[in-house]
Formats: C-alpha cells, sequence, structure tokens
C-alpha cells in the first residue's frame, strides 16, 4: 500500500521550520554567547549559509525522487544499499534522539509553570504525538503548523517588544576572543538548523513535490535564519554579558528584562511550543527513514508496512516511539553530540550523492530543482562539513564510529543477503571505465518515479511506445536501407504483410513530399490496408541516415504505419512526438542515450499533453 500525499507547502514549511526552532533558540545562545561573545549573532548567520549545500542538494535529489526516507533513498540509488544502509540507521537514529532530547529539554520550561516529572511530561507527549502520527500525516502536519503558528507569534512579539530595550553598548566588544572562535562557535550552533532536512524523509507523502520541496525547505530557512539572528539579538542586547553567558533559558530571562515575571513565562510556552514541533516532526521523519531500508530489503519487511486504513507505517512509527522512550531515562549530553555529528554526514553524503548522481549521468535523474553553482557549492560544503565533525570532540566521534560500524554489521550480516541493487556510483564507474557493470534497472524505477511525480497518465500511445520496436542503428546508411529495414521489423506487426509492399509505400511517401522536419528528425508516415491496425517504430542513427543531399545526418526517425480508421489517432500521434522532441534537451538525451531501453524512456517521458486521470 502506498503512503498518501496529504501535505501542502504550508504543512512543509512549518515542519523543517518546527524541526529547527528548539534547543539550539531557547537553551544554546547562552552557551554560544560564553564561547564567541556578541558575535554569536554572526555565528548563527554562518551556520545558516553553511547548511545551504546540504539543504539545496537534498532538495534536488527529493524532487527527482519524493519518497519515503528521503536522503536514505536517494544515497541507497546514489552510493549503494551498503553506505545507504549506514545512511538510513543513522539518521533515524540522529532524528529519534533529536525528539527524545526535545522533550527532555522541556524540564527547564516546564519547572517555570508546573511541579511535574519531566519524565511523565516527556512519555505523555511521545504517546500523544505517536497516536497523532498513526492516525495520519495529515493530521500529525494540521498540528504541527498549529504548533509553529503560536511559536512564530511569540517570537515576533518578543522581538518587535524587546527590539526598543536593546542595549547598544552591549555589543562591545563584538569578538572579545578572537576570529577563531566564530568559526568553532558556528561549529557549534549548526545544530540548529539540522532539522532543515527532516522534510525530505516526507517527500513521498507531499502533493506537489517538484515545487513544494525546495520552495518549502528555501523559505524555512530564510523566515528562520532571520528570526534567529533577531532573537539573538535582542537577547544579547538586553542581557548582560555574564549572566547570558550562563544562562540555560536565555530568551525567557531577556523577556524578562523588558516584560517581567510575565515575560519569562510567555516565552517559556514559547520554548515549550518549540519543543513540542521539534519532538512531532522527529517522529513524523524517523520513523519514514526505516521505510525505504525495509521495501530495499535492507531490514525485515515489517518496517515497511504501511497501515491499509489510516496509510502511516506504524510498525516503524512504533519502534521509533519506543527508542524515544527508552532514551528519555538516558543520559543524553554524547548521544545528542553524536547525533549531531551524524546530521552533518547527512550533508556531506547529501552533497557527495548529487555529484554521483550528476557525473554518472542517468538519463532519468531528472530533478525539477536544480543546485546553482554545481560543484563548487557541494565541494564548499564537504569541507565545511569535515571541519565541523574534527570540531565536535573525541566522545562524539567515538560513539558515531561506534553506530557507523553497527550500520555497517547490520548491511554485511542482513542487508548484503537480502538484496543487490543497482546505483549510481556503479553507473560512473561504467562511464570512466567502459565496463558493462549496469542492466538499466535503475533507470526503469527511475522512469516510474517519474511518472508517478509528475502524474503522467498513459494513453494508447505509451502503451504502443512501450511495446514498439525501436532500432539503434551504430552506422551510417541511406534512406534507402533504412526504409527496407524497417519494413522488415514492422511486417510481422502489421498483420503478416509483406515488407517489399511497407518498403514500397514509405518510398512512395518520401518521394511525394520528405518527411524530414528537422536537421535530425523524419517522420516518415504511411496509410495501409485493414483495419484497426497501427504501429510506430523507433530508430537512432548517431552517424546519420541520408534522406537527401539537404540531409544527411538524420539521427532521429519515427515510423508511423496505420489504417485509415485510425487517420485520428495517426494526427494525435504526430502530434505527440512533435511535442516531445521541442524539448531543448532531447537532442542531448537522444545522442548520449544508452540503449534501446534509454531512447524509448525518452519517448515515453516525454513532456507533453496526455489526458487527466
Amino acid at each position: 500500500m502506498k503512503l498518501r500525499q496529504e501535505l501542502g507547502l504550508l504543512d512543509i514549511f512549518c515542519i523543517a521550520s518546527g524541526a529547527m526552532i528548539s534547543s539550539g533558540l531557547f537553551i544554546l545562545p547562552g552557551l554560544a554567547y560564553a564561547k564567541a561573545g556578541p558575535s554569536v549573532i554572526v555565528c548563527y548567520f554562518l551556520a545558516g549559509l553553511l547548511s545551504l549545500p546540504g539543504m539545496l542538494s537534498i532538495a534536488e535529489m527529493t524532487t527527482a525522487m519524493p519518497k519515503a526516507g528521503g536522503d536514505c533513498f536517494t544515497v541507497i540509488r546514489s552510493l549503494g544499499p551498503g553506505v545507504g544502509t549506514v545512511a538510513g540507521l543513522l539518521s533515524w537514529f540522529a532524528l529519534a534522539m533529536k525528539s527524545a532530547f526535545a522533550l527532555v529539554g522541556m524540564s527547564i520550561f516546564t519547572r517555570l509553570l508546573f511541579d511535574i516529572d519531566i519524565h511523565i511530561i516527556a512519555l505523555f507527549f511521545c504517546i500523544l504525538f505517536l497516536v497523532i502520527n498513526l492516525i495520519g500525516i495529515k493530521e500529525a502536519g494540521r498540528v504541527q503548523v498549529a504548533l509553529v503558528i503560536g511559536l512564530f507569534v511569540l517570537m515576533l512579539a518578543y522581538i518587535v517588544v524587546g527590539l526598543p530595550k536593546v542595549k547598544v553598548e552591549n555589543f562591545s566588544p563584538f569578538v572579545p576572543h578572537g576570529l577563531r572562535t566564530v568559526f568553532f562557535t558556528t561549529g557549534f550552533v549548526f545544530v540548529s538548523y539540522t532539522g532543515l532536512l527532516k522534510i525530505a524523509s516526507v517527500a513521498e507523502e507531499i502533493k506537489n513535490p517538484s515545487r513544494d520541496i525546495p520552495l518549502g525547505m528555501i523559505i524555512s530557512l530564510l523566515v528562520v535564519s532571520i528570526l534567529y539572528a533577531f532573537m539573538v539579538f535582542v537577547t544579547a542586547g538586553v542581557l548582560d554579558g555574564d549572566k547570558l553567558s550562563q544562562s540555560l533559558m536565555p530568551i525567557s530571562d531577556g523577556a524578562e528584562v523588558f516584560l517581567g515575571s510575565w515575560g519569562k513565562i510567555v516565552m517559556a510556552i514559547a520554548a515549550i511550543f518549540a519543543f513540542l514541533s521539534t519532538a512531532n516532526a522527529g517522529i513524523m521523519t524517523s520513523a519514514r527513514s526505516l521505510v525505504p531500508l525495509s521495501n530495499d530489503g535492507l531490514l525485515p519487511g515489517i518496517f515497511g508496512k504501511i497501515n491499509t486504513r489510516f496509510g502511516t507505517p506504524h510498525n516503524a512509527l512504533f519502534v521509533t516511539a519506543a527508542f524515544i522512550v527508552i532514551s528519555l531515562f538516558l543520559k543524553l549530553e554524547i548521544l545528542v553530540e553524536a547525533a549531531s555529528i551524524v546530521l552533518i554526514l547527512t550533508n556531506i553524503l547529501a552533497c557527495l550523492s548529487v555529484i554521483i548522481l550528476r557525473e554518472s549521468r542517468i538519463q532519468n535523474y531528472r530533478p525539477t530543482f536544480h543546485v546553482p553553482l554545481y560543484p563548487w557549492l557541494q565541494i564548499a560544503g564537504i569541507i565545511g562539513f569535515c571541519f565541523l565533525i574534527l570540531e565536535m570532540g573525541k566522545d562524539a566521534l567515538l560513539v558515531s564510529s561506534l553506530l557507523i560500524v553497527a550500520g555497517v554489521s547490520v548491511y554485511w550480516f542482513y542487508g548484503r543477503i537480502k538484496t543487490n541493487r543497482e546505483y549510481a556510483l556503479l553507473h560512473l564507474i561504467e562511464r570512466i571505465t567502459a565496463k558493462e557493470l549496469t542492466n538499466y534497472s535503475l533507470e526503469k524505477e527511475l522512469r516510474e518515479i517519474i511518472r508517478s511525480r509528475d502524474d503522467i497518465v498513459k494513453d494508447k500511445f505509451d502503451r504502443i511506445a512501450e511495446r514498439c520496436v525501436v532500432l539503434d542503428i551504430d552506422k551510417a546508411v541511406s534512406v534507402d536501407d533504412f526504409f527496407r529495414l524497417a519494413a522488415e521489423q514492422l511486417s510481422a506487426r502489421l498483420g503478416g504483410r509483406l515488407s517489399e509492399d511497407i518498403y514500397r509505400r514509405l518510398t512512395a511517401r518520401e518521394k511525394e513530399s520528405s518527411t524530414v522536419l528537422s536537421d535530425i528528425l523524419a517522420i516518415p508516415h504511411i496509410i495501409i490496408e485493414g483495419e484497426r491496425t497501427f504501429d510506430v517504430l523507433i530508430a537512432r542513427c548517431k552517424d546519420g541516415i541520408s534522406f537527401s543531399d539537404a540531409h544527411r545526418q538524420v539521427q532521429a526517425i519515427f515510423v508511423i504505419a496505420g489504417s485509415k480508421d485510425e487517420r485520428n489517432f495517426h494526427l494525435y500521434s504526430l502530434s505527440a512526438i512533435a511535442q516531445i522532441v521541442q524539448d531543448p534537451k532531447f537532442e542531448k538525451r537522444w545522442l548520449t542515450a544508452k540503449g534501446v531501453d534509454a531512447i524509448r524512456d525518452i519517448v515515453l517521458l516525454g513532456k507533453r499533453k496526455r489526458p487527466t486521470a
């Protein structure tokens, strides 16, 4: 059973935004200020910039492959099932741990409102969000929208009321501990933006992924970056530096300065909204990291089961919630740092995967959004992320290494035996070494993904193109030789008609008026005897077919043959072909297509008007 497409642009924006705004804003600024002083504002801005390469790379790949699990699915198709298994399990671990940390993080703020054991509160909300997510992604999205809107209203109120109270002298000296601390602190606060990539996990459940995924992610990063900068600016401007550097609730302490005790309570409520939205987004997205691993045979099939009533991955949600509940009672400091490294590794793999997918030149990798400044943006991102990892500390690196070893072990002892999937890296190696390593299965899978993504409804022309003869001629030929070859191929498919009769009709039609429509394209079409008979032959000749002295290099030929009663469909087919070849990328794809399957896919996936569902 398929997951339901029920998320719109507002849902995407709120999932990404809510996943970002939690401890990174309501706890971290005080700790970051202790390291960098007032320049912490710049650190948040730089961290936002650093998140761009990974975000844009994920956006490109998920518009090409909008499937559950997002980055996990695309890494498997790019770097292979081994790396994909590690990436998927690490992503699941990191997102689940972030949810657990968000629920526990509420303790600092709930104590201002209630005297209840934090574990009871955290357990209650974990179960509540599990139930909501089990009922459906639409309901979980509505909860997320409500939480984020409430959070944004309180954040804007804090900024508007607090800006006039800012003391300029609090920003001097701006970089008290040297420039190096700015870069170190940038890595420290980078975790504030890692939730941005969570939206890729629910890509399959988005109504219009081609438009809404990149747009939602970009708007979310822009809005959250601005809010971060202003929130931290106001906080640093109203609080004394010594107090801010020791505060674990800096925003609430800032609000207390200009709004009194009620201001502190209101921003504590905002913090609770933020932590709840992060927890909800984490449960929603982390569970879906297990789905592609299960569907590909890298984990037991039970994790990929979709509930027939609600259309949600119920088993994956149960396992994720159970893991979060257990984590609530563990010491989380080192695990949270490890989760942060894992999310940085996700960014690295995203940048690397885009490079592999593009350089492999897979024909059916057709994202609707393309990362600008390729490949320099990805290279800069990989270098920057590696630098951040080195700054995270030995304990976190050790835990992350153990998690990677665990992921490799799962693949080696389970997934390697269960699956043998084709991936883009094989296509790249094949391209470099000129050795046959692939069987076109990845191209076929991507073709079906594009059909689902673009809501392509097969019509009669598609059904004929799926089974018609496709010729890939490896040397230059004359038009006469080509017509004889085409006649032989069509003869058996057109009711056993003599190939000589078909050849004669093709020749007569060409003498009547040329069927060459451009320097590389010709569409010979004939009427044959009989009823309800129609077929198409597709041919490519890289070295060219000589139709005349003026057209010696015709490389794309569509031969159409049909009976008189199929005249209307005859005209429809001519129109369909004309629309396909008008694509600016048609000629390049046609000449670089690897074999008859790739040639056929150019026709099947060509942009043209089709009947709606």
